[in-house]
C-alpha cells in the first residue's frame, strides 16, 4: 500500500519537495499514523500548520456541521461564518490592526500587503532582510531573503534592498524614503529559528515610522501563540502598520489574512484585490474555532511554560560534538548541527519523532501547543538517541 501510494505521487506530481519515508494515514493530537498503524509524534505538524494537533474536538466539528450548512461562500455576499470569525479575530488582533483581507495562505497574505502598501504610500520599493522567508509567488519570492530561491526566477518585482537580519549595522543607509514597505519576521523561521534583539527591533520599528515605511510584521509562522505571546511581535513591543498571518489559523484548512491599520484600509477601494475562496465558511468555520482554543485556554501560555523546559533539555543535547547550538522562543525550536540535517531527520523519524528542517544543517521543531512535558521528554529522548548514533557514524567515516 505504501509504494502504491508514494510511487502514484512521485510518478504524478513535480518533485519540488524534499520528501520523507513516511507515508501519512491518519492523526489525533500530537501524533501521526502511518498506513502500518504505527505512531510518530509530530513535531513537524504540517510546518506549524497543526497548531492544535491532528482533528482537534472542536475544529473537526466545526468543520462537519458548517460543511452540512454551507461550504462555499463568494465574499460579494455576506456569511454567518465569516461574520463570526472576523469578530472572534478583533477580539485577539493587535489594537491597531483591525481592518482584514481574507485569503488562502501565507503568500497571499504576503502579496496583498505589498499591493496595500504600494496603494497607500505611493512608493514603487520593498525593504526585507536576508534568511527571511515569505513565500514563492512572484511578490512574495522578490522580499524572500534566499538567493538560490529567487535567482531562477528573476527578474521579480523590485526594487527590493535587502539588509542583514538582527545587525543594526547599516540599517539608516537603507532607502527608507523610497520604501513603501519594511517587512520582517518577529523570529525568522525559515533560516532556523533566528531570534532578533530588542535594539535591531526596534531600530527597524523606528526607522519605519520616521520615513514614512509601512511597518509589515510577518507571523505566518511565529503567530497564534507560538512564541509564548499570542503575537511574536508582542516580544519587541511592536506597533505594525499590517500583519500578516496564516499556517495555524484554521487549523489544516488553507487560510490566510492580512491585517491593516485604519489609515491602510481607508485607502483600499471596490475592486482593489479579491480572492474567489478567501473567506469561504468552512475556512472561516475551522478558524473560529481554533481562534477559541488558543484564547480560552491561553494556549500562549502554555507555550510559554512549556518552551523554557525544552530550551533546557535542547541545550543539555549540546554536550554532542555534531551540535552547534540551539535557539527556542516558546514553542518554535531548532538544533543547528555542525553537519547536514538528513542523517539527524532521517534518524529521528524512524525512531519515531517527525521534525522538519531549515537551511541546510539545521532541525526544526513546531509541534502543536497542545503537547503536554511527557511528549517533550519523549522528542528529547529520542533526539538523544538520534544524535548518539549520528555522531558515532560521522567520527567513524
Amino acid at each position: 500500500m505504501s509504494e502504491k501510494i508514494e510511487s502514484a505521487e512521485d510518478r504524478y506530481i513535480l518533485p519540488t519537495y524534499h520528501k520523507l519515508n513516511l507515508v501519512a494515514s491518519k492523526g489525533y493530537g500530537p501524533y501521526i499514523y502511518d498506513t502500518s498503524g504505527r505512531r510518530y509524534l509530530d513535531f513537524m505538524a504540517a510546518y506549524g500548520v497543526a497548531i492544535l494537533g491532528h482533528c482537534h474536538p472542536d475544529v473537526v466539528e466545526a468543520i462537519k456541521s458548517q460543511a452540512e450548512r454551507l461550504i462555499s461562500c463568494h465574499a460579494s455576499v455576506y456569511s454567518e461564518a465569516r461574520t463570526e470569525f472576523v469578530e472572534t479575530l478583533s477580539r485577539v488582533a493587535p489594537s491597531g490592526l483591525k481592518s482584514f483581507f481574507l485569503c488562502n495562505s501565507g503568500a497571499e497574505a504576503i502579496e496583498a500587503a505589498m499591493k496595500f502598501a504600494r496603494k497607500a504610500t505611493g512608493r514603487k520599493g520593498f525593504i526585507a532582510f536576508n534568511g527571511g522567508y515569505h513565500g514563492k509567488t512572484f511578490g512574495a519570492l522578490s522580499i524572500t531573503g534566499t538567493e538560490r530561491y529567487r535567482q531562477p526566477f528573476e527578474p521579480l518585482v523590485g526594487p527590493v534592498t535587502f539588509a542583514e537580519y538582527n545587525s543594526t549595522e547599516g540599517l539608516e543607509t537603507l532607502p527608507w524614503s523610497e520604501a513603501a514597505a519594511v517587512f520582517v519576521e518577529p523570529v525568522q523561521g525559515e533560516a532556523g529559528i533566528r531570534i532578533p534583539s530588542a535594539e535591531f527591533m526596534s531600530s527597524v520599528a523606528r526607522l519605519s515610522r520616521e520615513s514614512g515605511a509601512l511597518l509589515v510584521v510577518d507571523e505566518i509562522q511565529s503567530g497564534l501563540g507560538r512564541t509564548g505571546r499570542m503575537w511574536a511581535h508582542e516580544h519587541f513591543g511592536m506597533n505594525p502598520d499590517m500583519m500578516t498571518v496564516a499556517k495555524g489559523i484554521a487549523g489544516g484548512i488553507p487560510f490566510g489574512v492580512t491585517l491593516v491599520n485604519e489609515k491602510i484600509a481607508s485607502n483600499i477601494t471596490l475592486g482593489d484585490h479579491s480572492t474567489t475562496f478567501g473567506g469561504n465558511p468552512l475556512a472561516c468555520a475551522a478558524a473560529t474555532a481554533v481562534l477559541s482554543v488558543v484564547e480560552k485556554k491561553k494556549l500562549y501560555e502554555r507555550a510559554s511554560e512549556l518552551g523554557r523546559k525544552f530550551s533546557a533539555g535542547l541545550k543539555d543535547l549540546g554536550s554532542f560534538r555534531i551540535v552547534k547550538e540551539s535557539r527556542v522562543i516558546g514553542l518554535m525550536a531548532a538544533l543547528e548541527l555542525r553537519i547536514r540535517f538528513n542523517r539527524v531527520l532521517e534518524e529521528a523519524l524512524a525512531d519515531g519523532l517527525l521534525t522538519l528542517y531549515a537551511g541546510r544543517n539545521n532541525i526544526r521543531m513546531l509541534p502543536p501547543l497542545i503537547i503536554d512535558e511527557h511528549h517533550i521528554d519523549n522528542a528529547l529522548a529520542i533526539l538523544g538517541r538520534t544524535l548518539e548514533k549520528v555522531q558515532k557514524e560521522s567520527l567513524s567515516i
